[in-house]
């Protein structure tokens, strides 16, 4: 494997360019002939990790940058499109099956962001779809998505299932750092992390692969040869 160490703010930085040189290159391409040619092309971006590897915090910190390119960013975070806890927590609290298989309610995930984000899409979303602290639907109101936006989900366990997301970032551990930043209380949660791994193995195709087993010093990876 090929790495090269980055600090926290000089990633922030290479995304952000990289993000924007996507979205121009997708809002250059020509698409089918269903999609009118001057609709404003959005680029869906999935920001996958462990909570402990920090995407939200990194989704967070691109939008100012991406803002300064340009390029109105929408951050959506997964835990906000949770499923019911009586469907989420049928097995236990504390299941890790559970949690790799059906805590995200993708569906909904889809249908009221990924979708109308995409080709033919409405171009209308919302930004929060349930409440876990509560237990019930936001209800929040729909919004139209700025034209060229680029919209952000961060979370975990996020590649592999179908979503559709026009570029990918992987914030990897090892399973040594991963056990070993995890609080205790949620240490039931590595089983689905390995089975993650060795499943999905997001590593092997996520357009960008970022090591984080040091916060402080992050790494892209090149290659994994």
């Amino acid at each position: 494997m090929r790495v090269r160490p980055v600090s926290p703010d000089a990633l922030v930085e290479e995304l952000a360019d990289r993000l924007a040189a996507a979205q121009r290159e997708q809002q250059a391409r020509p698409r089918g002939a269903a999609v009118q040619r001057d609709e404003p092309a959005h680029l869906r971006v999935a920001v996958d990790g462990a909570p402990v590897a920090g995407p939200a915090a990194l989704a967070d910190a691109l939008v100012d940058p991406l803002r300064l390119r340009g390029h109105p960013a929408v951050r959506i975070d997964a835990a906000d499109f949770l499923r019911p806890a009586s469907v989420r927590l049928e097995t236990g609290r504390t299941n890790p099956d559970s949690f790799y298989e059906g805590w995200v309610d993708e569906p909904s995930l889809r249908r009221e962001v990924l979708d109308p984000a995409g080709p033919g899409g409405t171009g209308k979303i919302i930004t929060r779809f349930w409440n876990a602290v509560t237990d019930r639907a936001t209800r929040e109101p729909y919004s139209d998505l700025p034209a060229g936006a680029i919209v952000i989900v961060s979370g975990a366990l996020l590649l592999g299932g179908g979503l559709p997301f026009d570029l990918t970032v992987h914030l990897e551990l090892s399973a040594a750092a991963l056990a070993r930043r995890t609080a205790p209380d949620d240490a039931w949660t590595l089983p689905a992390y390995a089975r993650y791994g060795s499943e999905v193995d997001p590593a092997s195709f996520a357009d960008v692969v970022v090591r984080m087993d040091h916060p402080a010093r992050p790494a892209l990876v090149l290659d994994r040869l």
